[in-house]
Order: C-alpha cells, then structure tokens, then sequence
C-alpha cells in the first residue's frame, strides 16, 4: 500500500516541516509514502470561492488515477486511533494499492473535491493550521500501523 500525501504550499515552520518528514519516514517503514508539495498559484488574489476552486484543480489534477481519495475536512468522520487503524486495515484488504490524501490551504477545501473523495475525515473538533494537520495526519497513520502491528507506542 502506498500513501500520497499532496499538499498546497511548503511547510513554513521549520519545526512542523521536520516532524513531517520525521512521521513519513515512520511511515515509510510499513507502507510507501510519498509527499506532493503544489505550489501555490493563487497568491493573495482573487475571492475566497476563486483560490478554493484553484486549489481544488491543482489538487484533483495531481490525483492519482485509481487511487483511493481522502480528503481533509471539519465536516468528516471523525475515527479515534483505533477506528483509523480498522479503516487502514480494511483498505490494505480490500486491496487499494495507492490512498491519496488531500489537505487544503488555508481556506479548506472546495466542495467539488469534497464530493470527488471516497471519504471525508476530520482529525479533531479543533482547528488546527493546514501545515499542523499534515503533522497530525502523519503521526496518526503511523500511530494506525503501530496499532495493527501491536507495537507499544500507541501505549
């Protein structure tokens, strides 16, 4: 199984870009990762309805085709720790070979890549910046793995 993690924008803290990297290469220890950092075209101009469409184009573009696709959003189901090691579980049987996660900017997500994903997920009620949830997003699907490979991290 392989993740693809696309991003809008580089990782501006250093701090946050070094425990990214820190939790995929974790990751990479149980399933393929690879982390898309787009490059954001929209700037500072156009309305907000304009920059998310943008950004939804970019991030649908860059899709892999036949990947599962999972995106980011306040509005999804929201698995604790356990229930997201399950859902990995069930994919790697159900035999999805590429999920594709996709975090947006600093507005979310347009609905149109809302309605393209296979599920909605919600990391927290809280609200976190789009650059700490690619760290959250990171350190959970390794906490998952730990979780199915009985590892005593979770612990």
């Amino acid at each position: 199984m392989k993740f693809v993690f696309l991003f809008l924008g580089k990782t501006r803290n250093r701090y946050l870009d070094a425990g990214i990297r820190d939790y995929a290469d974790r990751l990479a220890r149980y399933a393929g990762v690879e982390l898309v950092v787009l490059r954001e075209k929209h700037g500072h101009r156009g309305t907000d309805e304009q920059i998310l469409l943008q950004d939804a184009e970019q991030l649908l573009a860059r899709t892999p085709r036949g990947a599962m696709v999972v995106a980011l959003d306040p509005s999804g189901r929201q698995p604790d720790s356990e229930e997201l090691a399950q859902l990995v579980a069930d994919w790697q049987e159900r035999g999805r070979r590429q999920v594709c996660f996709l975090i947006g900017g600093h507005l979310g997500l347009h609905n149109r890549v809302l309605e393209r994903a296979d599920l909605v997920l919600s990391l927290s009620r809280l609200t976190f910046t789009h650059e700490m949830a690619r760290l959250i997003l990171l350190e959970q699907l390794y906490r998952a793995w730990t979780i199915r490979a009985g590892h005593n991290y979770h612990r």
